[in-house]
């Protein structure tokens, strides 16, 4: 009996899928980040709430409109886990903004633009050490938060984060943890964020995806690589695709087998980076992507 012909690799995302998040371009304006994907002929960008603000929302729909880019993701809501009290609602009516922001920046977006906020639910609360009661405060705020979505058109994209970030930033550590608390709302407006950085080293990371394809919430998939010596900072540890650790195949695999069809978002968040010119840091992305994340077409 003959061998079985070996796979044939996916193909490399290519422009038209290939979106950039902002968070790559830290200290170039909306308008400067606009210039720089479009230059590079792009077709996608992944909006932020700080640089939308500087300009105001108006302005920040005006400017997308007039880019002719599909919005693949506006950044970022959550930090969910505050204690009850005036801060809590705060943090709550604002990220009911966010969720209107979303809305109003995709509607502005080309044809294909998703409205999907990306949340990130917030670290332990001061003073305490209980993980189980944050994880309960994020899925009350999704509680409250869904129906407002769901009049706004927008999916709520609760991200896992790395597990070093328990403490400070997520206490959703994988991508079954955030597909369980997703489990009781409508796919449309609860998903989840598959980012590589958070997730590569996850055993069950294939089949958590399979679970979150087949359940319709895959909301948005972001890549960069994990980089080692890790920084001082360790949030500034992503690097360009090919730089680090992660072994793009298989999960590329895995999110196209899932039925993912969106874009693919590059969201680096590096010191060096930052402090490259944006026309330069956006031809290494297009370069690394192509050389080094396959995914099916869409």
């Amino acid at each position: 009996m003959s061998a079985p012909a070996p796979a044939r690799p996916l193909p490399a995302v290519g422009a038209a899928r290939l979106s950039l998040n902002q968070a790559t371009l830290k200290y170039a304006s909306l308008a400067d980040a606009i210039a720089a994907v479009t230059a590079a002929g792009l077709e996608a960008i992944g909006t932020w709430r700080e640089p939308v603000a500087d300009v105001g929302l108006d302005e920040a729909v005006r400017m997308v409109r007039d880019s002719g880019l599909r919005v693949s993701t506006h950044c970022r809501g959550g930090f969910f886990t505050l204690a009850d009290g005036a801060e809590r609602r705060l943090a709550m009516d604002d990220n009911r903004r966010a969720i209107d922001e979303t809305a109003a920046l995709a509607d502005a977006g080309a044809p294909g633009s998703r409205p999907v906020l990306v949340l990130v639910a917030g670290g332990l609360p001061v003073g305490s050490k209980d993980l189980g009661a944050a994880r309960a405060r994020v899925a009350d705020a999704l509680t409250e938060l869904v129906p407002h979505a769901l009049d706004a058109g927008v999916q709520l994209a609760v991200e896992p984060l790395h597990p070093m970030y328990a403490a400070d930033r997520a206490v959703v550590s994988t991508l079954a943890q955030a597909l369980d608390l997703a489990a009781p709302f409508p796919a449309e407006a609860v998903g989840v964020a598959v980012d590589t950085f958070h997730v590569w080293w996850d055993p069950a990371l294939e089949s958590s995806i399979a679970r979150a394809g087949a359940a319709g919430r895959i909301a948005t998939y972001q890549v960069c690589d994990w980089v080692t010596p890790l920084a001082a900072d360790p949030l500034l540890s992503r690097g360009y695709p090919g730089d680090g650790h992660i072994d793009f195949g298989p999960i590329g695999a895995a999110v196209a087998a899932a039925g993912y069809t969106g874009d693919v978002e590059v969201e680096i968040f590096n010191q060096a980076v930052w402090d490259t010119a944006p026309a330069v840091v956006v031809d290494r992305v297009v370069r690394s992507v192509a050389a080094h994340v396959p995914l099916g077409p869409a």
